[in-house]
């Protein structure tokens, strides 16, 4: 344990100077008429491959619209209430098909350029005028979140090509644990053997974990001695580094009657992580803090916002506004990568990446957040490693040729003028927009939006400052950043230091730094521990403008939603090499647990004032209908739900949903639409480049949590909307209620956690009734000969796309690789069986008596 005080020390690095405007002609890189030559631009989808898609998306839909009226005018007699639901299901899921199919019209890739990034701002001789990144990495309980893997991610931060200058990681514990800190303790005496060794050699996959998980072919690779030397110690060294985190790990679940202590004796003060002052230590950033080979390191930051009863924490995005402020005071990057505690970077070059659209000298001032694809690691390739392939490589990319990818919650470099609540810059489109309206009956109208767009939320009329202004002007500037001192404090809190460093660098490149000086005096010290006290976001704008967003339940989200609805633009970055990895694969049970957050946050967010529809500002009109289709998405699990049931009602009760006498040019019809479906979704794999079967896995997994996770999280969303009573799904044994996580006593919503293998209930009993409604035909087939096939193949083929979908559902049941209780299956087998037993019963009490025969009237 670090001996001091848990609070921080100086810091060893030079201010973070603002970086100058983009250079213009004089710097040599731009083209013939003098403007800068952009760093980054947009590949279009080829015109043939994206044209034949856009056509096939046509036919489709005008082939749903004849197969629907096909429907309604060729009812079922027979089975009026199968019919009718039959064709609600099929029009809310064509429906729902067609809203997200709109913004997936205009696909687009994105191309960085390195090589003009360098030349313009790390030119030879000459200090890097690369802007500053801070990292933020949230990790919150360690017995969920095992340290190693938070440890690997700092590493591979640390690592990365950057300017060690300009790179500083904030780590922050929510949880108080001192394993945490302990951990991160090792990884920062790690780090000084390991950085310069993946810069020495360049080593990707910066990550210990993931690159010494890969086997090296020394003869193959024609490796050079010294290199074989250095990785075999290197690996040695990383091998006592777990075993000393392991230590650690066995030493925690140990605690001590009287808590912890650190090393001169002083009480870990986070020994009640619900009740604990705020904790700020410097593990890398010490006067000469240097690697082996004497250079220097980035920054390594521990904090533990303060946690206290009587206040809401806010979880995750309370973290994440804690590190803002605190990155503000102590280096003040331009831009902000956020992080979650297994995302490692494996493309050393993603930094510089993020910088190309970031730091361009056209798209820059407008795009507020660059958003990485999500990957995991295991021993197949890139694409086949991520279970979000389809959301990532289709999806966002659809949506980066709109206006932008939404923000998925890590991942993501933000430009901090963004999270502050600034607009963007008006676009010079606009100005010439405006100019050119100079003399119409509409120009006042036209004046003030012009005006109203490069004005920012932020309580004050002009933040841009030049270089040029008289002093009149600098007395003008200043009293009337005397008028506002109070409207800025509401809105940025009460903190001068940190108001100041909102307004470094504005309209510039990068950002301000701290004075060395000035972390030495401590005159930063009492700031850095009070912005991340519980009481200072009280009667302030974080949360609601500034900062990540509160209250809805899918902050994430609603973060990037509001950035563009005030005009910004969003980027998604792709590299060749995946940029980020998570090498901690998620087990069915966290993996359906995950997707019952993220549906019960997208109802939130489609249940608050932050929904799309009504919300948006200055939204372009297909990424409304993009952010649309993320939040009503769990919508769709009612219809699928209904629909998955009906083949095993018509197999049971002998009826179905199509009419027997289905016409020539009827069949024709239906093949054409099957043709259809096949054809976009043909066309939609090519030209993303996904495959067939990261395709096929990612509608498995649709109709699965559909029909478990995304159906419990509308009734979830709609009970809280209604009641204020937020039930969810967890994985311990027992059924708990409890308040709030974050111990907020003043909460009034209180949280009631059931037992997650429930949420398996619904898709083992449609399983079930599938697979007992195709024995009941099959069986029924036999008995009665070649001729009673035909009205059983069409429902008999309905049945068999069930349980396609779900059969992978099945084999994880009876693996029990999670050990699903056998309560869940029980419980599906006794639902089907009283569904059927009422269906019988009442089927036979509500049918016609039969007709009486003549002889029977005679008698």
């Amino acid at each position: 344990m670090d001996e001091g005080s848990p609070e921080i020390v100086p810091v060893n690095s030079p201010a973070s100077d603002p970086d100058p405007e983009p250079e213009s002609s004089e710097s040599g890189d731009g083209d013939g008429d003098g403007a800068p030559e952009p760093l980054s631009r947009k590949l279009p989808i080829p015109s043939a491959e994206l044209n034949l898609y856009r056509a096939a998306v046509m036919i489709r839909a005008v082939l749903v619209a004849a197969f629907f009226r096909y429907r309604v005018t060729h009812p079922v007699s027979d089975a009026p209430g199968l019919w009718q639901a039959a064709v609600a299901c099929e029009l809310w899921l064509a429906f729902a098909w067609l809203v997200a199919q709109l913004p997936k019209l205009s696909p687009t890739n994105r191309a960085t350029h390195l090589d003009r990034l360098a030349s313009r701002y790390e030119k030879d001789g000459e200090p890097s005028r690369l802007a500053g990144v801070d990292v933020l990495v949230t990790a919150a309980d360690a017995g969920r979140e095992p340290p190693l893997a938070t440890a690997n991610t700092v590493l591979s931060v640390l690592a990365a090509d950057y300017p060690a200058g300009k790179l500083a990681c904030y780590v922050s514990d929510d949880g108080a644990d001192m394993l945490v800190f302990e951990a991160l303790f090792e990884a920062a005496r790690f780090a000084r053997r390991w950085v310069p060794f993946c810069r020495r050699h360049g080593v990707e996959r910066r990550a210990p974990e993931l690159y010494f998980a890969r086997g090296v072919d020394y003869l193959r690779d024609r490796a050079a001695p010294s290199f074989v030397k250095e990785r075999r110690a290197m690996k040695r060294e990383y091998e006592e580094f777990k075993v000393r985190m392991n230590y650690l790990a066995a030493k925690a679940r140990k605690v001590p009657e009287d808590g912890w202590a650190m090393s001169d004796g002083t009480p870990w003060p986070g020994n009640n992580p619900r009740d604990h002052p705020a904790m700020i230590q410097v593990l890398l950033g010490h006067p000469g803090d240097q690697d082996a080979e004497g250079h220097e390191l980035p920054r390594l930051f521990y904090v533990s916002r303060e946690k206290r009863p009587g206040f809401q924490h806010h979880k995750k995005a309370g973290a994440l506004n804690a590190l803002l402020r605190v990155s503000a005071l102590l280096t003040n990057g331009a831009y902000v990568l956020n992080l979650c505690y297994d995302h490692c970077v494996t493309n050393s070059c993603a930094l510089r990446e993020s910088m190309c659209f970031l730091m361009d000298p056209e798209a820059g001032n407008r795009t507020c957040f660059v958003q990485f694809p999500l990957r995991v690691d295991d021993d197949s390739d890139d694409r086949q490693a991520s279970r979000h392939s389809v959301f990532f490589d289709i999806d966002m990319k659809c949506l980066d040729g709109i206006q932008g990818p939404v923000y998925v919650g890590s991942g993501c470099c933000f430009n901090r003028k963004a999270l502050y609540g600034f607009d963007p810059a008006l676009a010079e489109d606009d100005e010439d927009e405006t100019t050119t309206r100079w003399s119409s009956w509409c120009f006042r109208k036209v004046k003030e939006r012009a005006l109203r767009r490069t004005m920012s939320t932020v309580p004050l009329l002009d933040s841009e400052e030049s270089d040029e202004q008289t002093g009149a002007d600098n007395a003008r500037t200043r009293r009337r950043l005397r008028s506002y001192r109070a409207a800025l404090e509401r809105h940025f809190g009460h903190s001068p230091a940190f108001i100041a460093s909102a307004f470094a660098g504005q309209g510039r490149c990068g950002g301000g730094g701290s004075d060395p000086t000035d972390v030495a005096a401590g005159s930063l010290l009492r700031e850095a521990i009070h912005v991340v006290s519980c009481s200072y976001e009280e009667r302030t704008r974080w949360g609601k403008d500034v900062g990540w967003i509160y209250g809805s339940g899918g902050g994430d989200l609603v973060t990037g939603f509001r950035m563009h609805a005030r005009g910004w633009e969003s980027a998604y970055c792709a590299p060749a090499r995946a940029a980020l990895r998570s090498f901690s694969r998620a087990s069915p049970t966290d993996l359906l647990a995950g997707a019952s957050r993220r549906a019960v946050a997208a109802m939130g967010v489609l249940l608050s004032r932050h929904c799309p529809v009504w919300g948006g500002g200055r939204l372009r009109i297909l990424l409304r209908l993009g952010y649309v289709s993320c939040v009503a998405y769990p919508l769709a699990s009612l219809p699928l739900t209904v629909y998955c049931a009906l083949p095993a009602a018509c197999l049971l009760t002998g009826k179905f949903v199509f009419p027997d006498d289905v016409s020539y040019y009827d069949g024709v019809l239906l093949i054409l639409l099957l043709s259809s479906v096949v054809a976009t979704v043909v066309l939609e794999l090519r030209w993303s480049g996904v495959p067939l079967r990261a395709w096929w896995r990612d509608q498995k997994l649709w109709v699965v949590t559909g029909t478990s996770a995304c159906l419990a999280a509308v009734f979830q969303g709609v009970l809280r909307a209604c009641t204020g009573i937020d039930v969810g799904f967890s994985t311990e044994t027992v059924i708990s209620s409890s308040l709030d996580d974050d111990g907020g006593g003043d909460s009034s919503d209180a949280r009631k956690s059931v037992r997650w293998s429930n949420l398996m209930v619904p898709p083992a009993s449609l399983l079930l009734g599938n697979l007992a409604g195709v024995v009941v035909a099959v069986s029924y087939g036999v008995d009665h000969g070649y001729q009673s096939w035909g009205p059983i193949i069409g429902k008999l083929a309905l049945a068999g796309w069930v349980v396609a979908h779900l059969q992978g559902f099945l084999r994880g049941l009876l693996a029990r690789r999670d050990r699903a209780p056998t309560i869940a299956v029980l419980w599906s087998v006794l639902f089907v069986s009283v569904l059927s037993l009422l269906w019988v019963n009442v089927d036979s009490f509500s049918a016609l008596p039969a007709r009486p025969t003549s002889q029977q009237t005679v008698l």
